[in-house]
Order: C-alpha cells, then sequence, then structure tokens
C-alpha cells in the first residue's frame, strides 16, 4: 500500500549576490510503500536533505508532485497544500530529524519531548511516562533532563532531537543524518528505536553517509549525484 508518491521533483535556488541559478534536485521519482525504509546516500551537496525539506515543505519544490496518503486528510499534494494541513501534518503525522536541534528558549529537555506528545492531544500523564522511557532509551543523564539544551553537547543535543521526534512514532519519518556526531553506542540506541519503529509500521526515509549503519537496515538504497538519482 503506497504511502507516498514523488512524481517529477524538481528543486532550485537563484543566488543573486553570485548571480548564479542552480538546480538542486531534478526529477526525482520515489514510491514509498507503507512500512518501508528508504535510504538515500551520495556526497554532500548532492541534494539529498533537498527532497527531505521538499517533502517536509521546509522548501516549496520548482516543480512535481508529493502525493501522501493521510490518516486524516486522504490524498493530499504536499507541493500544494495549506499551510493548515502542514501544521497539523508535521504535529501528527509526520517527523522530521535534523542534525540540529531547535527550541524554544528555556524550555527544558524533558519539556521539549513532553511536549511533542502533549501537541498530539495524549494526556500528560501519559507524555510524562512515555517520556521518560525516551530519555532513559538515548541515556541522556538524568541530571540533564530538567535543564536547557543550549547547555548540551552537539551528541546530546542530537539524541535529544531524535528522542522527540521519534516519541511521536510517526506514520512518516525523515531521517536528515540521524547519526551524523553519535558515538557508537548511541548509533546503536537510534538503529535500535528505527527497528521498533518499522517494526510498528513507520514508514521512513533516511539520509545517511554511514553505509555500516544502513546494512540490513533498508529495503531500498539510492545513490545521488548531482540532483539525480544514479
Amino acid at each position: 500500500m503506497e504511502l507516498l508518491k514523488i512524481k517529477g521533483l524538481s528543486k532550485s535556488f537563484n543566488i543573486y549576490s553570485l548571480g548564479k541559478y542552480i538546480e538542486v534536485s531534478k526529477d526525482i521519482n520515489i514510491t514509498l510503500n507503507k512500512g518501508e525504509f528508504i535510504g538515500i546516500t551520495g556526497k554532500s551537496g548532492s541534494g539529498k536533505s533537498t527532497i527531505l525539506k521538499c517533502i517536509y515543505r521546509t522548501y516549496l519544490p520548482k516543480k512535481g508532485d508529493i502525493i501522501y496518503f493521510s490518516e486524516k486528510f486522504g490524498k493530499i499534494n504536499l507541493s500544494e497544500a495549506k499551510e493548515r494541513e502542514i501544521i497539523y501534518l508535521r504535529k501528527n503525522e509526520i517527523g522530521y530529524v535534523s542534525q540540529f536541534l531547535n527550541v524554544m528558549p528555556r524550555t527544558t529537555a524533558r519539556e521539549v519531548v513532553q511536549n511533542a506528545l502533549l501537541e498530539m492531544g495524549y494526556k500528560l500523564e501519559y507524555a510524562k511516562v512515555e517520556t521518560e522511557k525516551m530519555l532513559e532509551h538515548f541515556e541522556l543523564d538524568k541530571e540533564l533532563w530538567d535543564s536547557y539544551p543550549n547547555n548540551f553537547s552537539g551528541g546530546e543535543k542530537l539524541r535529544l532531537n531524535i528522542a522527540r521526534a521519534m516519541v511521536k512514532k510517526p506514520r512518516l519519518l525523515l531521517l536528515d543524518e540521524p547519526t551524523a556526531s553519535l558515538d557508537n553506542s548511541s548509533k546503536l540506541k537510534v538503529r535500535e528505536l528505527i527497528e521498533n519503529l518499522k517494526r510498528e509500521g513507520t514508514t521512513m526515509i533516511g539520509i545517511f553517509h554511514d553505509l555500516e549503519f544502513m546494512e540490513g537496515l533498508c529495503d531500498k538504497v539510492y545513490n545521488m549525484e548531482k540532483g539525480n538519482f544514479v
């Protein structure tokens, strides 16, 4: 059963200060079935992250369709969806993990994860229990749970970012280099959660440079070069 179908996706940028026009992704086609995990590899700057950002609607594609089969809206083209629809999908159906943690000031690590569940409508008691399970899984020191993430190391911030996205168990999860600055022990924790989510039916697209991490995890792997799959 299809969950996501990308047809003829292209994205370009005008860099006015340099007088340049750059085509980042060209004629991308992907079919993703429910419960599948697709991996995308390629050199930095090849256009991998652009695909995820178009799905999440951080970027608007230049052309092409991104058809998503939503639990609430049914068949919806993310390239043309209204902002209120995108906001709902981000809160309830589509998760995104980047290498960078962006949170509201004076929000503790515990609140970062807990709020992700509260905004979905879960009760506080459930959110508290699931948050603690997730923070323990990623071995984030309990003394840090009620601290502000701007004091964390890069690896701690990344673990918290992954915890925030994965605690929601989204229908579609986009992973943009989720293991970039993690040690081997933390990578195994991420892999374990990805395997659990996959068993539970979460559909995923992940960008990785760590080919060893991808081994046995992805159902399909695409290699990207200069904006195209090769």
